[in-house]
C-alpha cells in the first residue's frame, strides 16, 4: 500500500504541474491574441482574450472555447508571417498542454478508482482532478454545439440525492455519476423540461411548481461521443416521499447503452467519495441546497 500511496502522490503532483503548464500556455495564447487583435482592428478578439484570462476555473473552458472559435474564423492572410507563426505556435502549445493535462488526469482518476485506494482513503484530502475540454484548432467537427439542459437534484426524505452512473461511448472505461436531467427542447420552458426529464428517467411525476430553483447554473465545454458540446445546465431541486421506486423503463436508446446503474447518495458519502461526479462542486454545494433555496442562482462548475 505504501507503494500505491507514493504513486498516487506523484500522480497528483503530475496533474498539478500539467495544469500549471496548460494555464501558462493559455495565458500565452491570450497575449498573442491581443497583439493580433491590435493589428487586425478586432476589439471582439481582444475582449475574448481578456475574458478567457480573467475567467474563474469553473468558467474557463467556456471562455477559452469562445476565444478558440473567434481565432478559427480569423483571416490570417492579413497577418505578418512572424505574427501568424507565433499565433499558430501558441495554439499548438495549448493543444499539447491540454493533452498532457488530460492524460495526467486520466491516470490519476484510474488509480483513485481502485477499491483499495478508496477503502483506505489513500487520496487523503487531495481534490479529484477534472479534465479540461476545449476545441482544438483546425477541426470543424470540434466546433462546439451549444446544448441547454434542465437537471433535477432529486432528494428523498433522508436527504439523499439520486445519481446515475454512466460513461461516454467514446471512453467506456471512464465511469462518472450525474444528476437526473437532459436537453431542453426548442420552445420548452426550463421547468417543463426538468419535470419531463424527471418522468422519462425515473418515472417520478411532479409539476413544474414543485421544483425549487434554479439553484445553480453550470457552463462547461465537454466532449461526448466524439462531439464537443458547450453545455449550459440549470439545476432544480425536487423532493419525493418514502418508497419511491426509480423506473428507468423510459430510457432512450443512448441512455440504455451508457447508463449502468443508479443509487441514492448522502451529502457525507459524496464528500468522501473518490468517484467522478458532475457537477464537480456537487458535494460542496449540496448541503446548502438541502437547507432550502434562498432565491439566488449560483454559478458552479
Amino acid at each position: 500500500m505504501l507503494g500505491t500511496a507514493n504513486r498516487l502522490d506523484r500522480l497528483h503532483v503530475r496533474t498539478d504541474s500539467a495544469w500549471a503548464a496548460l494555464d501558462a500556455a493559455l495565458a500565452r495564447r491570450a497575449v498573442v491574441t491581443r497583439a493580433v487583435a491590435a493589428v487586425c482592428g478586432k476589439p471582439e478578439l481582444r475582449a475574448a482574450a481578456d475574458e478567457a484570462e480573467r475567467a474563474r476555473r469553473g468558467d474557463r473552458e467556456a471562455a477559452e472555447n469562445r476565444l478558440s472559435a473567434l481565432l478559427e474564423a480569423l483571416d490570417r492572410s492579413v497577418l505578418a508571417p512572424a505574427l501568424a507563426a507565433e499565433l499558430a505556435d501558441a495554439e499548438q502549445r495549448v493543444v499539447l498542454a491540454r493533452r498532457v493535462h488530460n492524460d495526467a488526469v486520466r491516470d490519476t482518476l484510474a488509480l483513485r478508482r481502485r477499491r483499495s485506494v478508496r477503502w483506505l482513503r489513500l487520496a487523503g484530502t487531495a481534490p479529484t482532478p477534472a479534465y479540461f475540454e476545449i476545441a482544438e484548432p483546425g477541426t470543424d467537427a470540434e466546433v462546439p454545439v451549444t446544448r441547454v439542459s434542465a437537471r433535477v437534484v432529486l432528494v428523498d426524505p433522508a436527504d439523499r440525492v439520486l445519481l446515475f452512473e454512466g460513461f461516454d461511448p467514446a471512453k467506456p472505461d471512464e465511469l462518472f455519476w450525474f444528476t437526473v436531467g437532459g436537453g431542453v427542447e426548442p420552445g420548452e420552458e426550463l421547468r417543463d423540461a426538468a419535470v419531463r426529464e424527471l418522468l422519462e428517467e425515473t418515472g417520478v411525476v411532479l409539476g413544474p411548481d414543485e421544483l425549487e430553483g434554479p439553484l445553480w447554473k453550470r457552463h462547461a465545454v465537454i466532449s461526448f461521443d466524439g462531439v464537443t458540446v458547450a453545455a449550459v445546465e440549470w439545476f432544480f431541486l425536487a423532493r419525493v416521499g418514502d418508497g419511491v421506486e426509480v423506473d428507468t423503463s423510459r430510457f432512450n436508446e443512448l441512455e440504455r447503452r451508457t447508463i449502468v446503474g443508479h443509487r441514492w447518495w448522502s451529502a457525507d458519502e459524496l464528500a468522501g467519495a473518490d468517484a467522478v461526479v458532475y457537477p464537480v462542486q456537487f458535494a460542496e454545494v449540496l448541503p446548502g441546497a438541502l437547507g432550502g433555496w434562498d432565491g439566488t442562482t449560483r454559478s458552479i462548475r
